[in-house]
């Protein structure tokens, strides 16, 4: 059997998922969820309001202020924020005003208070009945003006970005109380192998520690979906089966499972799903990670990441992470990179490889180096690692000095 290209497999695997289907839920259940709408603005700010405290003011009436030359002007009303003046300032006038106040009529600027002889140091001082402006101004400094920001009907956020911090409190600026957005998507995961033991049970002779249910458990929730854990399946084919149903049963999206993926092991799972559905089994030409299958249980799509745990690391960023992108509606799934340069020499087979390296700013240059020997069951080397890097396939040596495209872990 030929290997697949890593750039062809994640196409095969990507067309087939689709977003969830959509949902309202109240604000402050939306951090990070996916937009299933446009999001359109109203004008911002929502009206002129001062950007200091100090007073407003007529502009023309400090026009020769300095502070040899004070200008004296009849404080007519104090607008503190939150209120909504009613009044129309005359010449000769001002009004004094804090941060994020309304800008009343007949003002056109603001005088910082520190440039005027109100003694503000001290809270809770009433407004004077007169100050002394010791500089000049222009028409609309100090001020916020409406729509200054975002004018009413610009787009703001878009459908398939996913909701940050900062996005939460523009949909609250906007009075944004409830957000369409996609489902979170469901994700049965299951470990597979006689020879794995729960972490919390004694080990035996000749078994190991399950760790891929700890570490994809947690790359699954990172990626926004929620983890619907099968745990650990025996060799057995009425016990792989049972779980798969019990992942169709909670509704799943996805069925990710890890190890059995390899000839003979792997016959259990390909029988099952071959008589429940479909199934492509391939080999991609990368490492780590070489074995991976594809395919789908009962209608539900499936992912066979292999058994290592590095192999099944590097696989869910590779091709699951993406995947789950799409599924949990994103409308960008490509994951960002960035140029590193070699602090040490790089030996390759000729396959598309994925290192776990060490990434640290260098005289304003990324600088990159390994993080020891890289079998794919090193997960100290991957836990040491802040980044992996890309070397492309057909590239079996690089030298100290040359640029490789990394991702930031």
């Amino acid at each position: 059997m030929s290997l697949l290209s890593v750039q062809e497999a994640q196409e095969r695997i990507i067309h087939h998922f689709k977003p969830t289907e959509t949902e309202t839920l109240s604000l402050n259940q939306c951090a990070g969820r996916v937009l299933a709408a446009d999001i359109l603005s109203s004008d911002l700010p929502l009206f002129d309001n001062s950007s200091v405290d100090g007073f407003a003011v007529q502009a023309r009436d400090l026009v020769d202020a300095s502070a040899a030359s004070p200008r004296t002007l009849s404080v007519v009303a104090d607008i503190p924020a939150g209120s909504a003046p009613n009044i129309t300032l005359a010449p000769g006038q001002a009004a004094r005003i804090m941060t994020g106040a309304p800008i009343p009529k007949g003002a056109d600027a603001v005088i910082m208070v520190e440039d005027t002889d109100f003694d503000h140091g001290a809270s809770g001082l009433a407004a004077p009945e007169k100050v002394k402006a010791f500089k000049k101004i222009k028409s609309g400094e100090n001020i916020r003006t409406r729509g200054m920001d975002v004018k009413r009907g610009r787009k703001v956020l878009f459908a398939g970005h996913k909701l940050r911090p900062q996005d939460l409190g523009l949909l609250a600026m906007l009075g944004v109380a409830n957000v369409a957005v996609f489902r979170k998507p469901r994700v049965a995961l299951l470990s597979s192998g006689d020879e794995l033991t729960p972490v919390e049970l004694p080990l035996e002779p000749g078994k190991i520690r399950d760790t891929n249910s700890y570490t994809i458990a947690a790359l699954i929730a990172e990626a926004g979906c929620e983890v619907l854990p099968l745990g650990i399946a025996p060799d057995s084919r009425e016990v792989i089966q049972f779980l798969f149903d019990q992942a169709i049963g909670m509704n799943a999206d996805a069925i990710i499972s890890t190890a059995g993926v390899s000839v003979g092991a792997f016959d259990f799972v390909k029988d099952i799903i071959e008589s429940n559905g479909k199934l492509d089994f391939w080999r991609v030409n990368m490492r780590p990670g070489k074995p991976l299958a594809f395919g789908e249980y009962r209608g539900v799509r499936f992912i066979g990441l292999p058994g290592n745990p590095v192999s099944a690391f590097v696989g869910f960023e590779v091709f699951v992470r993406p995947a789950l992108g799409r599924l949990a509606g994103l409308k960008t799934v490509a994951r960002s990179k960035v140029k590193v340069r070699l602090a040490e020499a790089i030996e390759s087979d000729g396959r598309e490889s994925y290192l776990r390296a060490i990434v640290e700013e260098r005289d304003g240059v990324l600088s990159a180096k390994l993080t020891g020997h890289q079998g794919s069951g090193n997960l100290l080397s991957l836990v040491q690692a802040n980044a992996l890097l890309i070397v492309p396939a057909g590239v079996k040596s690089l030298a100290i000095g040359d640029q490789i495209d990394a991702w930031l872990i």
